[in-house]
């Protein structure tokens, strides 16, 4: 980015700022083929809401697979949706995700909104549309051709595989029992036995990415599932706490062993060293990350969850190049599997707030925010969840919102930067999912008449409008989501909440943050009225449809700051940083300088960390010149709007939510 006239130049601060498939109506199920066949159902009437149960019943019972193991699996494949009978990234269709690439590349409309960020305050290189989908021509890999193998096994057409979401279970039922009896091993009743099948239809060609996905199927049949599907079926998997895989069975497997060397992922994910570089190139300038001392420097607080909005093998020949910036590790959609590029130690180039960068690690998740069904894999979600987990562990960072961000909640860190600031991975990520998997689901925590409230809405049935998905102003198709509108009044018919530091009118466009919250946002409650609860948002009252049946947020506990007494409201930043007096000879102090935003008499925010001012002087390839400063100024972070913001705590008093 330095020495280069098409880029942004560094900040002031020394650096650069880096911006970063309508529902288908459940088609008519085979009849089950052992078995009474179900009761007729009325012409025009949807199907009934347990006949994927029965088709993941029947199967079983006709391919002799354990019905644990062919819902464990489909459950990793596509937590049991259908996606509209769209293609994932890889091909894949139906609640087995059987991939049948070539003909969902035939299908495909290779739009161009992958060559750039959509958003365009990017200062990224061009990538190629879709590059991680494979070519058209020449033969593919046996992971991306499934459906045809299935078709050769069931007798049934690869139409059917495609668009019958019980053809499809049936054919990864077979699919499964072929694994079996290639690998030598019995039909067998019992789950455990069928350990090394379940890692070879992951399709991984590596052994490492295998373990991990049959691992997760297991911790699927051991917990035990249930959800109503994106076609409204109810699918149930009990619990079997007692299984125990034979996970010898992986070693006959014959896949090679993943290179790990070099890299600080838990034992339980697939992870490869792909470094980003430390170099000098051109006029003493030098990328792409900067060499630091974390923990032992400054503590990392923050880990920040983006999505690439561009695929794989390009987000990563960036990430290899000096010139352009640097995150910590990328997750890839189609198995979870990570590629690390900067030692937690040292300070990636990834959230556009230095302050942020500094005191964060960044994680980078192949897919586009407008295409969720396509790139967010629930072996993605685990797999990133395992590696949160681990780092939260090593590092001390509180498993909650205020410290589990996206890059949509990190603030923009002067007045100018606010409108560029990314809005990745969107509201199309599911947070609630992702926090359970986490370990720390989004619960009550206080009475009904808490001053303080959790975000959380039903992800599927939550269903706002957006727009300008694949055409600007065009609907998106509907589809759950994690985030809440608001609005200036108890109306859906009331404006939606301006953002006055965006400058522009609020829209409904997947993109525009203005007048939106999101699952496991903490916010102070400013009224309520019926069905309606109003919050402090961004220093105004902000109102969205809490309705007791079906509820967009829960009572919560905590910490509440309002301005201290006598203060008509005070400043709001983007960054925490020192006091002038705080810089030693040799580090330009930097402006403690208040966004546009203020936060008004007798209103109240939800506080997290109470931090030092802070800010880590790294402006040369020469890492003996680095510094921490920290100085005696403390500040506040609290949940200002849909992104966080910090407040000095001098200017503020803390009162209890009760």
């Amino acid at each position: 980015m330095r020495g280069s006239a098409t880029v942004p130049q560094p900040s002031p601060d020394g650096r650069r700022l880096r911006a970063t498939a309508g529902a288908l109506a459940a088609a008519a199920l085979v009849l089950p083929l052992l078995g009474a066949a179900p009761p007729a159902e009325p012409a025009g009437a949807p199907p009934a809401p347990d006949r994927l149960q029965r088709a993941f019943a029947a199967a079983a019972a006709e391919y002799h697979v354990p019905q644990s193991v062919l819902l464990g699996v489909s459950y990793l494949q596509s937590r049991w949706d259908a996606h509209a009978g769209a293609p994932s990234v890889t091909g894949g269709y139906g609640p087995m995700h059987l991939t049948d690439a070539r003909t969902a590349l035939a299908g495909a409309s290779h739009h161009s909104e992958g060559t750039e960020d959509p958003r365009g305050d990017d200062a990224r290189p061009p990538l190629r549309p879709r590059e991680a989908r494979p070519p058209a021509t020449g033969a593919l890999p046996a992971r991306l051709t499934t459906l045809p193998r299935a078709a050769e096994l069931t007798g049934l057409s690869p139409g059917e595989l495609r668009t019958d979401p019980a053809a499809n279970v049936a054919g990864g039922a077979a699919l499964l029992a072929a694994a079996q009896r290639e690998a030598g091993e019995p039909l067998s009743a019992d789950p455990a036995d069928w350990y090394g099948a379940v890692a070879r239809f992951s399709g991984a060609d590596d052994s490492a990415t295998a373990a991990a996905y049959a691992n997760d199927v297991y911790e699927v049949i051991r917990t035990g599932e249930r959800r109503t599907t994106d076609a409204g079926q109810r699918v149930a998997l009990d619990a079997r706490p007692d299984v125990a895989p034979d996970t010898a069975q992986l070693a006959r497997t014959g896949l090679r062993a993943a290179a790990s060397a070099g890299t600080e992922c838990p034992r339980s994910v697939s992870c490869e060293w792909i470094p980003a570089p430390y170099e000098e190139f051109g006029d003493g300038d030098y990328g792409n990350h900067d060499l630091g001392n974390r923990p032992a420097s400054q503590r990392i607080r923050y880990i920040v969850v983006h999505d690439t909005e561009g695929a794989w093998d390009g987000v990563l020949n960036m990430v290899q190049d000096p010139t352009y910036v640097s995150w910590n590790y990328t997750l890839r959609s189609t198995d979870g599997h990570i590629a690390q590029h900067v030692k937690a130690e040292d300070v990636a180039w990834h959230a556009g707030n230095w302050y942020v960068n500094a005191n964060s690690v960044g994680l980078e998740h192949e897919g586009f925010l407008a295409e969720p069904d396509a790139w967010y894999t629930e072996a993605m979600y685990r797999s990133s969840a395992r590696l949160v987990k681990h780092l939260a562990r090593k590092y001390g960072i509180p498993l909650d919102r205020q410290h589990i961000l996206g890059h949509d909640n990190v603030p923009g860190p002067t007045t100018s930067t606010v409108p560029g600031m990314h809005t990745d991975p969107g509201p199309y990520w599911d947070w609630r999912h992702y926090f359970r998997l986490l370990g720390r689901p989004f619960e009550p925590t206080a009475g009904p008449n808490s001053p303080m409230v959790t975000i959380r809405p039903d992800y599927a049935a939550n269903r706002p409008e957006y727009t300008g998905c694949d055409t600007a102003g065009e609907p998106c198709a509907a589809h759950g989501s994690s985030e809440v509108r608001l609005y200036s009044d108890h109306n859906v018919n009331a404006p939606l909440i301006k953002d006055i530091g965006l400058g522009s009118a609020p829209t409904t466009g997947v993109n525009d943050l203005s007048s939106r919250v999101s699952t496991g946002q903490q916010f102070a409650v400013a009224d309520r009225w019926g069905d309606w609860t109003a919050i402090w948002y961004l220093g105004q009252k902000a109102w969205f449809h809490n309705p007791g049946r079906s509820p967009a947020a829960v009572p919560a506990s905590g910490r509440l700051i309002t301005p201290r007494a006598g203060l008509e409201s005070v400043p709001v930043y983007g960054r925490a940083y020192p006091e002038k007096a705080a810089y030693p000879a040799g580090v330009p102090a930097q402006a403690v300088s208040p966004l546009r935003y203020t936060l008004p008499k007798g209103q109240k925010y939800v506080a997290g960390d109470k931090v030092p001012g802070e800010y880590f002087y790294a402006v040369t390839f020469d890492e003996a010149n680095h510094r921490v400063v920290t100085g005696q100024d403390l500040y506040y972070e609290i949940q200002y709007g849909h992104r966080v913001a910090y407040v000095r705590a001098a200017d503020v008093t803390l009162v209890p939510a009760r």
